[in-house]
């Protein structure tokens, strides 16, 4: 079994934060749009979907499996296993006259995260009996990591098919539920004095957030309502956080004044 922890350079004992870190550091090494290696890229991704989820982690660092009365070692709720769950279990249904309903064909697909929050048309491929077909799909906009969408009918021979997203990580930008988080630098005078910082979203779009003057850094600036758009889900917000900078050139006056105001 792949070492997750090996893979993100982390001990077991890692933080969160710890693991957040060490994931957004080989993001952004690794990463395609950068010249990155794309399955070294999607090995970061595993782990850090298996890593940062707590529950999920409880589970790698714990791994059980729970054997029935009947001594089967199938994971589930307890209760007795009938016919028709070990169908499910493998795709398959019965239909009333107890005959085998077609299986629902299943693939899974990487997309990045502005494909999930924009969603729009793909082309995928499948292996048949027949060969390779090409299907288009339409990726709902707002998509979750790991999250299953049926495609009714879509399937070779009329099955359904059940696509399975996995979204890549992005060096510059964090989802949470509908929200999207990014950080920016800017100099310590347009956190002084002031300033309009431009942000260009996922979808695209420019936007022009207010630093008010005197701002801390470390501060978050909130867009309400430009975040992740789902139907049947509040909209999401935008959220920047504020990283101070050293300006390239300061005057020398400018060094003089502050000196002789630190030295009151």
């Amino acid at each position: 079994m792949t070492d997750y922890y090996q893979t993100l350079g982390v001990p077991r004992t890692a933080s969160e934060d710890d693991i957040k870190k060490a994931f957004r550091k080989l993001a952004m090494k690794h990463h395609p749009d950068r010249g990155g290696d794309e399955k070294k890229f999607k090995e970061i991704n595993e782990a850090y979907d298996t890593l940062g989820d707590a529950t999920k982690r409880q589970h790698y660092d714990n791994p059980q499996v729970r054997i029935n009365v009947n001594g089967n070692p199938f994971h589930g709720g307890g209760g007795p296993f009938n016919f028709d769950t070990i169908f499910e279990m493998f795709g398959a249904r019965m239909n009333p006259r107890g005959q085998q309903a077609p299986r629902n064909q299943r693939i899974s697909i990487w997309i990045s995260l502005e494909t999930a929050v924009v969603g729009g048309p793909r082309t995928v491929s499948m292996h048949t009996q027949t060969g390779t077909q090409a299907l288009e799909i339409t990726i709902p906009p707002g998509i979750n990591d790991n999250e299953n969408v049926r495609y009714p009918g879509l399937g070779p021979g009329g099955q359904d098919l059940i696509v399975n997203y996995r979204v890549h990580g992005h060096p510059g930008w964090q989802r949470d539920g509908q929200d999207l988080y990014t950080e920016r630098g800017v100099d310590f005078w347009q956190l002084i004095l002031g300033h309009n910082l431009e942000i260009t979203d996922l979808q695209g779009r420019v936007l022009s957030l207010a630093i008010p003057p005197r701002t801390r850094p470390g501060t978050m600036l909130r867009a309400r309502g430009r975040g992740v758009v789902r139907e049947g889900h509040t909209t999401g917000d935008l959220i920047v956080r504020l990283r101070a900078e050293m300006p390239g050139n300061i005057p020398e006056e400018i060094i003089a004044i502050l000196e002789k105001h630190t030295n009151k």
